[in-house]
């Protein structure tokens, strides 16, 4: 009878299986992003463990046969992430998730075949993911009202069938896209409020009946064609009162004009003369003509008069050469700082018209003082360009106490680091650039440095805050990380209370990992960092990573300076390709990064001559282990005593695998090793809320964070 009854069971349970009606790799995608909603209670019918959306009638979610097709969520109060499998999702068309508090980056990849995707209202931050590139059928995408905060990237060439297009009201920067170009079907874009820069000129020749430009930084001129846009928002920015075709003679607007009417507004409007008027128009034709033989003739006039003034001014200064040649050099120098901050790096000594070369002055007189006078125009312009703020010698003095030793922080290859309080209570750390570390084009170009690195924002590298060029001086001003470095938590300290836990590893690569793929996929050119260690890893009280150093490549350390045993140090983290012949890319940074995963793994220095001939390169003596389970386990830290999930270690160590391959073509990119530390976090906060249940652990223990550290 029993035998009986369980037969019926299992019966019922295959028969159910069989009657669902949701493909199976769509009802598993759903209860990931359910998982990681943290299960919320509003959401009737949702399960995190699997079940039949479609034939249960999820909330919010509709189907075509066994496909999800929709997903209407908005304004549902929900609160985490999108989890790592919503490009499992084939046959979804629409996705709507507007008006809830999800949070972190938007996912890496997303359902391909969308049409209408709206996120907007919520808490996301980063870049638009590159994955929007390859979805082709996208009509409507709305990414208002978020944090995003990075350069939109060349992702529309693809995107005919997209109409609409909404990013307003975030803090995206840079450059317009050249490829939005190719929106050959849009009809409204919506870019306001945000700190985007550069000309406008790509979205001219589009069939838009909305654009909204208004609040940025965009400068130039405005299109024509603009012309024809039906509703039209331009205000807020510094755009020329010219069309971008000007014709050969421009006259300056009426004293008292704006340069361009705020808000609402079509491009300079040309007034209309009824037909019946037609007397008037000849009367103002006449008019017209006369004044402008009087205003040409005047113009000519001038224009003779100025060329023979500056003819007299060249004379003098072939005369003179002096001074004169300290202001021509200032000046191009300035021109040049401009360009950089819209993205066009120019060396100083190239020019917009020819300039003797009797001119420029020896480089061996190109002193600090003359090329950044702080009297100069051209230190106004670096102002402009310069985003950090600027400091004098004088305050970082007083609040460093005079760089004293017990202000020190660190010393790297460009000089040392201080803390500096201000007396306003704000901490800030001061690099203070070792003069003997530059050579003197670098010194020449630190400004160039400076404009680049400022632009660099991103929750995990430390923001430059300011600089100071004073006096022969160079320092840079950065935010105050204040929990040290890893390489001193790993290394140095104690203090039982400062132990890493596994999740605080795995926060700390993860972070560390979508810093490296911000400088290297996001930042155009690519930033390579070149210094990747785990004491230019910074942690916070939550022990979040912050990356420091970065953009500093340019500023390489004089070869001739005799070589510190700091700067030997970071030997063990470069990649064969560097030792052996001096060249470094993008791939000899995720070889790096390789190394500061093994150290957050064993705790061991990557050089470390204490120890036996055979274990004192962590790279040669841990890679034969990696995929040996027992070996493994004998190579994690032991002061994690064990509490650590398995599963998740083997996959640690398959990344870390990949990531130190001798030869750098077969290195994953940066953004293939987030992904992948991504779905490690995330499949450990899933297990986790399954109340301590047993999953079939290795390894396991009390999670020192409050949960328990479950296998992934």
């Amino acid at each position: 009878m029993a035998a009986a009854a369980l037969a019926g069971v299992l019966l019922l349970a295959l028969a159910a299986v069989a009657g669902a009606d949701t493909d199976g790799g769509d009802a598993a995608a759903l209860g990931n992003l359910y998982s990681s909603w943290n299960s919320p209670a509003q959401l009737t019918g949702w399960s995190a463990g699997g079940g039949d959306p479609c034939g249960a009638a999820w909330m919010g979610v509709s189907c075509v046969g066994s496909a999800v097709t929709s997903i209407k969520l908005s304004g549902m109060g929900l609160n985490g992430t999108l989890g790592y499998q919503l490009s499992n999702l084939l046959a979804l068309k629409t996705m709507d998730l507007s008006s809830n508090n999800l949070h972190d980056s938007i996912p890496y990849q997303l359902p391909p075949n969308l049409a209408y995707l709206n996120l907007a209202g919520n808490n996301f931050s980063g870049n638009l993911p590159y994955s929007i590139s390859n979805m082709v059928s996208l009509n409507y995408l709305n990414l208002s009202h978020n944090l995003l905060f990075q350069e939109i990237g060349e992702m529309f060439g693809n995107l005919t069938a997209l109409s609409e297009l909404d990013v307003s009201f975030n803090n995206l920067n840079g450059n317009l896209p050249i490829s939005l170009r190719s929106l050959s079907n849009i009809s409204g874009i919506y870019l306001q409020n945000n700190q985007l820069s550069g000309t406008v000129n790509v979205l001219s020749n589009l069939s838009l009946t909305t654009l909204n430009i208004a609040n940025n930084n965009f400068s130039g001129s405005i299109p024509q064609d603009f012309s024809s846009i039906s509703h039209l928002i331009l205000g807020g920015n510094s755009f020329l009162n010219v069309p971008s075709s000007p014709p050969s003679t421009i006259t300056s607007p009426p004293q008292g004009q704006p340069d361009f009417p705020q808000g609402p507004t079509t491009a300079p409007n040309i007034p209309e003369i009824p037909i019946d008027q037609g007397s008037d128009k000849k009367q103002r034709l006449r008019t017209g003509l006369v004044i402008g033989i009087v205003i040409g003739s005047m113009a000519a006039a001038c224009g003779v008069l100025f060329a023979l003034v500056l003819c007299l001014h060249n004379v003098r200064k072939s005369k003179d050469g002096g001074i004169s040649e300290s202001k021509d050099v200032a000046s191009t120098f300035a021109v040049n700082i401009d360009r950089a901050s819209n993205r066009e790096i120019w060396d100083h000594t190239q020019q917009d018209a020819p300039v003797s070369s009797s001119v420029l002055p020896p480089m061996g007189k190109m002193t600090p003082e003359r090329v950044y006078s702080t009297n100069s125009s051209m230190s106004k312009k670096m102002k402009v360009s310069v985003t950090a703020n600027p400091y004098t010698v004088a305050s970082l003095q007083v609040a460093t106490n005079s760089f004293c030793q017990d202000s020190l922080l660190g010393e790297g290859s460009l000089g040392r680091v201080y803390k500096a309080d201000f007396p306003n209570g704000k901490v800030l750390a001061v690099k203070k650039i070792d003069s003997a570390s530059l050579s003197l084009y670098e010194e020449d170009n630190f400004l160039e440095v400076v404009s680049s690195i400022s632009r660099l924002r991103h929750p995990n590298i430390v923001p430059l805050a300011g600089y100071c060029v004073e006096h022969g001086q160079r320092l840079l001003v950065y935010e105050h990380i204040g929990n040290g470095t890893l390489h001193d938590i790993l290394h140095f300290f104690d203090d039982t209370s400062k132990i890493l836990t596994w999740n605080h590893r795995m926060r700390i690569a993860l972070g560390t990992a979508r810093a490296l793929e911000y400088l290297h996929e996001v930042c155009l050119p690519p930033v390579v960092h070149r210094n990747l260690k785990s004491a230019n890893i910074l942690l916070d009280k939550e022990y979040s990573p912050h990356l420091s150093d970065c953009g500093l490549a340019a500023l390489t350390p004089n070869p001739e300076r005799e070589v510190s045993t700091e700067v030997f140090g970071s030997f063990g983290y470069s990649a064969p390709e560097f030792a052996m012949s001096g060249i470094y890319t993008v791939k000899s940074d995720v070889y790096s990064f390789g190394v500061v995963m093994l150290e957050l793994l064993t705790a061991r220095k990557p050089l470390d001559s204490s120890r036996e001939r055979s274990e004192q390169s962590l790279v040669t003596w841990a890679t034969p282990q990696l995929h040996d389970i027992d070996a493994l386990a004998k190579m994690v830290d032991p002061a994690m005593d064990g509490m650590y999930p398995a599963k998740s270690l083997s996959r640690f160590a398959d990344i870390i695998a990949l990531c130190v391959q001798p030869e750098p073509e077969f290195r994953p990119p940066m953004s293939e090793v987030v992904q992948q530390l991504v779905r490690l976090v995330q499949r450990a906060s899933m297990v986790r809320r399954q109340s301590g249940e047993d999953v079939g652990l290795s390894y396991r223990g009390p999670d020192r964070e409050g949960g328990t550290a479950d296998a992934i």
